[in-house]
C-alpha cells in the first residue's frame, strides 16, 4: 500500500489500456546475433554443429558434443549508424554502446560403462543479452502535403468536447488523452455549434503545405534470456537436448517531433511551430522452451532439427507527453503554449506472445582442419498476439499483427579452417522481412568474420560482424503515418575468453 500510495502522489496514474502498434510487438520478436565470438563469427550457424557455448541458442542438442567441462566470458562493443532520408534531406545519426553480451558454462558428465548406449549427460546455463535496444534515430525535411494534425484529428474524431473540456488528463483513456493534448495546445478546434456532444474538429494548422519536419527517436534498453540446458548423446551418434529459457526485457524510448511552417497568417490564430514529446518504458519478463536434436549421419555430416517455442511476455507500460505550441494572428503577437498534464501513466499488465520458431540445419566437418554449416530458420510473425484475444481493446492490434506480419525465412552459413592453434572463421546472414509489405521492416544482410587462438585449456576468440536493414515507419501510427527511409548499419566488435577443464 505504501508503494501505491508513493506513485500516485508523484503524479502517477494506473490506467487500463495503452495503444500497442504492430512495431512495439515486432521489437520483441526479432533477435540480433549474439553470443559467443566464434559463435557470431560464422553467423550463428552451429544448428549441427554444436561444441559452442552459444550454440544450445539454436539446438539445445548442441551441449551434448562437447567433452569437457566449459566456461566463457563474451564482451561486445555495439555500433549503430542510422541514415535518414526524408522527402529528399538526408541526415544521420549513430549510437555506440559496451556490454557483457555473454556468459555461460557447461558440465559433461560421462558415463564410463561400455554396455551402456547413453555415453554423457550435459548440464549447463547462460545469460545472453539477446538485443541490444539502444540505438539514435534523426530524420528532418520538408513534408509537402501533410502536417501533425492529422494526428490529433485522428484521435479527437468522435471524443465529445465536453469529455475533453471537463476531464482531467489522468481521467481519459489514451484516445482521450491525444485529442485532450491537441485541444489544449489549440493544434485542433471543435466545428460549431461549441456545445458538450460535439464530437467533430478541424485543424488551426494552417493549410498549404510544406511543413518542416525534425524527428527524433532515442531509445535504450535490452532483450536479454537466462537459459538452463540439459543435453545427452545415444553412441556419440544421436545428440537430445531441451531449454528452458527466462526473458528479461527494459525498453525505453524517447521520441521529439518538431514541426513549423511559414505560411502566410490569416486573421485567426494559426500554428507556427509545435514540439511534442514522447516517452515509453516497457519492463517485464517471459518464458519459452527449445528442443532439438543432432545426428551423426556420418563421422563428417551431420544434420539438426530444433525448436524455439513460442515466448510469453507479461508487459508492463509507462507512458508520459508533452506539447509546446506556437500560434499567431496576423498583425498579432506570438502566444506561446505548453501542455505538461505531469503525468506518468502505469498500465496494467498484459500479454505479449512471441512466434516460435523451427530451424534445419546441416554441417560438413573436415576432420580437425575445419567446417562449414547451414542453418535454415523459419518463424511465423503472423502468429505475434496479444493477450487475452478477447479483450476488446486488442482485437484492432491483432488484426493488424494478422494482416500486415508473414512468415520469413532465416539462412545462416559459417566456416571454419584451423592452422595449428589459429582458427579462421566467416559467415554470412539473410533474414527475410517480417512485415508482408517488405519495406516497414525490409530484409537483413550480414556478414561476419574472426580468428581464435588455443593456448590449451584457454581460448581467445574475436569476431566483426555487419548488418543492414532498410526501413520505412511513420512518425506515428495513426493519423500522421508519414516516415522517413532509414538504412540501419550494425557493426559489433565481440571479444570470447574461454576456460576448459
Amino acid at each position: 500500500m505504501k508503494k501505491i500510495f508513493l506513485l500516485i502522489a508523484t503524479g502517477l496514474t494506473f490506467s487500463v489500456s495503452y495503444s500497442q502498434e504492430v512495431y512495439d510487438a515486432v521489437r520483441y520478436a526479432q533477435d540480433n546475433l549474439t553470443g559467443t565470438a566464434r559463435f557470431r563469427a560464422m553467423s550463428g550457424a552451429f544448428g549441427a554443429v554444436g561444441g559452442d557455448l552459444s550454440s544450445t541458442t539454436v539446438n539445445p542438442a548442441g551441449s551434448a558434443i562437447f567433452n569437457n567441462n566449459q566456461f566463457g566470458l563474451t564482451l561486445s562493443n555495439q555500433n549503430t549508424k542510422n541514415n535518414s532520408n526524408y522527402f529528399g534531406t538526408n541526415t544521420s545519426d549513430k549510437d555506440n554502446s559496451f556490454i557483457l553480451n555473454q556468459a555461460s558454462g557447461v558440465f559433461v558428465f560421462h558415463d564410463s560403462n561400455p554396455s551402456n548406449s547413453w555415453k554423457k549427460i550435459a548440464i549447463g546455463a547462460s545469460y545472453e543479452n539477446t538485443n541490444n535496444f539502444n540505438n539514435n534515430v534523426f530524420s528532418a525535411g520538408t513534408n509537402p502535403t501533410n502536417s501533425i494534425d492529422d494526428y490529433f484529428l485522428a484521435f479527437a474524431d468522435g471524443v465529445p468536447l465536453g469529455v475533453i473540456k471537463n476531464s482531467y488528463y489522468d481521467e481519459l483513456n489514451y484516445k482521450e488523452q491525444q485529442a485532450y493534448m491537441g485541444y489544449e495546445g489549440f493544434v485542433i478546434n471543435p466545428v460549431a455549434p461549441l456545445d458538450n456532444n460535439n464530437t467533430q474538429y478541424n485543424s488551426n494548422v494552417p493549410a498549404g503545405g510544406n511543413y518542416y519536419h525534425e524527428n527524433e527517436i532515442y531509445t535504450r534498453g535490452y532483450n536479454s534470456k537466462l537459459s538452463f540446458n540439459i543435453a545427452t548423446s545415444y553412441k556419440d551418434r544421436l545428440y537430445f537436448g531441451a531449454n528452458l529459457n527466462v526473458h528479461i526485457t527494459d525498453y525505453r524510448r524517447s521520441s521529439s517531433f518538431y514541426e513549423d511552417n511559414n505560411n502566410p497568417l490569416t486573421p485567426e490564430e494559426t500554428i507556427s511551430n509545435l514540439r511534442f514529446n514522447n516517452e515509453l518504458y516497457t519492463y517485464g519478463n517471459g518464458f519459452s522452451f527449445q528442443l532439438g536434436a543432432i545426428a551423426k549421419v556420418t563421422e563428417s555430416f551431420r544434420l539438426g532439427l530444433a525448436y524455439e517455442s513460442n515466448t510469453w511476455y507479461e508487459l508492463f507500460d509507462e507512458t508520459s507527453q508533452t506539447l509546446s505550441t506556437t500560434r499567431q494572428a496576423d498583425g498579432g503577437q506570438p502566444i506561446n503554449k505548453f501542455v505538461n498534464p505531469n503525468v506518468i501513466n502505469v498500465y496494467e499488465s498484459y500479454t505479449l506472445q512471441t512466434p516460435g520458431k523451427t530451424t534445419f540445419s546441416a554441417a560438413y566437418v573436415f576432420g580437425k582442419s575445419g567446417l562449414i554449416s547451414i542453418d535454415y530458420a523459419i518463424k511465423d510473425y503472423g502468429n505475434t498476439k496479444f493477450k487475452p484475444t478477447s479483450d476488446e481493446g486488442f482485437r484492432g492490434i491483432n488484426n493488424q499483427l494478422s494482416n500486415q506480419l508473414t512468415s520469413n525465412g532465416e539462412l545462416r552459413i559459417g566456416g571454419e579452417y584451423k592452422i595449428n592453434k589459429l582458427s579462421l572463421r566467416g559467415g554470412y546472414r539473410f533474414e527475410g522481412s517480417p512485415y508482408k509489405n517488405a519495406t516497414t521492416s525490409g530484409d537483413l544482410t550480414g556478414y561476419s568474420g574472426g580468428l581464435g587462438y588455443s593456448f590449451g585449456a584457454t581460448k581467445l576468440d574475436l569476431a566483426y560482424s555487419y548488418a543492414e536493414r532498410k526501413s520505412n515507419e511513420g512518425f506515428f501510427a495513426t493519423g500522421f503515418t508519414d516516415g522517413a527511409n532509414i538504412t540501419s548499419k550494425l557493426t559489433n566488435v565481440s571479444l570470447t575468453l574461454l576456460f576448459e577443464l
